[in-house]
């Protein structure tokens, strides 16, 4: 509706007349009635002209969810207000006019806080707040009122069942069923069966008669995956359907009235497939009544952050396990391509709850083909005092284990007691012990590579910093 104020009562008639005349709504209000402490309607386009008692500014500021268009050059300087969308001039041109009023449609309609609502109806799972998605929801909100045929296009992986289900949600058929069918999982022998049902002994194995997908899905949605691979004669058989609305079941010769929209996805392009002679061309025409292209997720990278945060609330429902990712983890995996899509983000999720529950996720703990970013991990340095008694309990549970193994082996035990060291009878400083020790594996280590650190620390199994330290520690150097 287009609410035309202006006290210019010739040029406000006139349009009125024109707007009238091209089907397009429209009222002239008085300026007496105007009140600006209550809102217009969601739904108005509020043409602003000439007044003689309200300020233009103070008008066009108390409504800011309404798009205005203005009449006259003398408002032209209002045109720096963000919801003024244009200025029409005498004398009025349709194709300016219709192109404004479009303009003010993408207003209301993108208004922030209204993507993800449809007549109080929130969309389901379709996570996401980049441009791509919220044009996938706009089609979804658009479609749905009505019973039109759907084809959601995209690659594997990318969600298309989820586009379909929040299309039967939002639509009038939402209390019936919701009855998904993989095309090409089944063999195309039993995919007659399989849609239509069958009648007691139609064929080998039909013991009993049984309802097909089109009468389970009666009254509600039927969604056809991968339509792409449905056998050509199916094809035929599915177009008869959908241009007659009805159907017998394999082996009967009663019609069913087929009371269902239809809803098909595949990643194929059909285009080429009916150029090649794989898919019907009629078919195509009418599945493709209103098609949706659902992103993949390397286009929509931006949307991960709220991606990981609902498929970890997904996790956490069905394992009671969740994690967390590190800020710089959740910027690789944006660096990455995604061939399969959110399929393939799903499952990182599960793996990584299942490798970290209940911790967080930093860029090295990411499989390798994840990471983007070039860090070094954190390994810590732990006191010596601990690194001492870890080594020294290690030591003697490996020398009693020799023990236990083979007690009655003279060469084992001579081993045992060689690694161990004998205690002197007059006893030992177990502290120095330990010490020399060390000193004598280092100086081994640091000698047999020509003091090059980084293989000496490598073959005994410390951080080359640690190395570092303990020989500053012992005086170690090669001089």
């Amino acid at each position: 509706m287009v609410l035309i104020l202006d006290n210019n009562n010739n040029r406000a008639n006139s349009l009125y007349s024109a707007l009238i005349f091209v089907g397009q709504g429209a009222r002239v209000i008085d300026e007496s009635d105007l009140d600006l402490q209550s809102s217009f309607s969601k739904e108005s386009i509020i043409v602003l002209g000439a007044l003689s008692e309200l300020d233009h500014e103070q008008v066009v500021k108390s409504q800011p969810a309404s798009p205005f268009l203005l009449i006259g050059e003398t408002l032209k300087p209002l045109l720096n207000l963000a919801n003024v969308v244009g200025l029409i001039s005498e004398p009025f041109s349709h194709d300016v006019t219709m192109q404004l009023l479009h303009d003010c449609q993408q207003y209301q309609r993108m208004l922030p806080g209204q993507s993800d609502k449809n007549n109080g109806k929130s969309f389901d799972g379709l996570v996401g707040e980049t441009e791509a998605v919220k044009q996938v929801r706009f089609l979804i909100s658009q479609v749905a009122k009505t019973d039109a045929n759907v084809l959601i296009l995209g690659e594997s992986g990318t969600g298309k069942e989820v586009v379909a289900r929040n299309v039967h949600l939002l639509s009038r058929r939402n209390h019936g069923p919701f009855v998904p069918v993989n095309c090409g999982a089944i063999p195309g022998e039993l995919l007659e069966s399989e849609l239509f049902g069958h009648e007691k002994g139609a064929f080998t194995g039909a013991i009993s008669a049984r309802k097909g997908r089109f009468e389970l899905a009666q009254g509600g949605t039927l969604f056809l995956d991968e339509i792409g691979d449905m056998p050509l004669q199916m094809q035929v058989k599915l177009l008869r359907v959908l241009q007659e609305r009805s159907y017998e079941r394999v082996g009967g010769t009663k019609a069913i009235q087929a009371d269902v929209r239809i809803i098909a996805a595949t990643h194929r392009n059909l285009e080429q497939m009916i150029e090649s002679g794989k898919f019907r061309e009629d078919l195509y025409y009418r599945l493709n009544v209103f098609p949706i292209e659902n992103p993949s997720l390397h286009e929509r990278a931006e949307d991960i952050p709220l991606l990981l945060k609902e498929l970890m609330r997904r996790v956490n429902e069905q394992s009671g396990t969740t994690a967390k990712f590190t800020e710089r983890a959740i910027e690789s995996l944006k660096a990455h391509d995604w061939p399969g899509n959110i399929r393939e983000l799903a499952n990182l999720v599960e793996r990584m709850v299942i490798m970290f529950p209940e911790k967080v996720v930093d860029v090295t703990d990411l499989p390798n083909k994840y990471r983007y970013i070039d860090v070094e991990a954190y390994e810590p340095e732990y006191p010596e005092e601990l690194l001492e008694k870890d080594a020294f309990n290690e030591l003697f549970s490996d020398g009693f284990s020799d023990f236990e193994d083979d007690t009655d082996d003279d060469a084992s035990t001579m081993k045992s007691t060689a690694h161990l060291g004998l205690l002197p009878d007059e006893g030992i400083e177990l502290k120095e012990y330990l010490a020399d020790l060390e000193v004598s594996l280092i100086t081994q280590a640091l000698e047999r590579y020509d003091y090059v650190v980084a293989r000496a620390a490598e073959v005994l199994g410390v951080r080359r910093t640690t190395l570092v330290e303990k020989m500053k520690k012992y005086n170690l150097n090669r001089d």
